[in-house]
């Protein structure tokens, strides 16, 4: 079983950057990753607005401080989570037991569901709080193009947390299958 993608018989391996970037899951991470410094860049740099009446900041979510809150906190820990995905994404071929690469996966699994869910409360808070933003609160329609490219790229990632969490049930399954090869066929797991 030395060709299998997941299992232990890659384990030890010389680390090879090519062949990490290729992987469908390594992508979309770094999508993910990108789309949260969308967001939370988008809010941080022109979701706040001066009041005219003096030189207090609001948000430009309907004058909600929660919703630049959390976008800002779900973007920033999305960020952080990607890097943490991506150091173990390249520590993963290093992983010779298969029961810990099975708790990687589904730690993956796990949290990329997670994950996807929150992009989508996160979707649903701004775009409400932008719909219902009253025009005489930013009648110079500053920040604009930011806000939506904040809900934007919120709705994107949901798609691509929620691809990452398929991939790893893929890959979840292919760690299954390879355990349970290996416990029928030991002579043939051996190199």
């Amino acid at each position: 079983m030395e060709g299998g993608a997941y299992g232990a018989g890659k384990a030890g391996g010389a680390f090879d950057p090519h062949t990490l970037v290729r992987q469908p899951h390594t992508i979309l991470r770094v999508v993910s990753w990108v789309f949260s410094i969308v967001v939370f860049g988008s809010i941080v740099n022109e979701g706040y607005l001066n009041n005219n009446s003096g030189g207090e900041k609001f948000c430009i979510y309907n004058r909600n401080p929660n919703a630049c809150s959390y976008g800002v906190a779900v973007g920033v820990l999305a960020f952080l989570t990607c890097l943490l995905y991506l150091a173990l994404d390249v520590y993963f071929p290093q992983i010779s037991s298969v029961k810990d690469r099975k708790k990687a996966v589904l730690s993956d699994i796990g949290v990329s569901a997670f994950w996807a869910f929150l992009w989508f409360v996160g979707f649903c808070f701004l775009a409400n709080q932008w719909q219902v933003s009253k025009p005489k609160d930013n009648p110079m329609n500053e920040g604009t193009d930011a806000a939506r490219a904040a809900i934007t790229f919120s709705f994107f990632s949901i798609f691509t947390w929620s691809l990452t969490a398929a991939l790893a049930v893929r890959r979840f399954k292919d760690l299954t299958f390879q355990e349970e090869y290996s416990t029928l066929f030991p002579a043939s797991a051996q190199p």
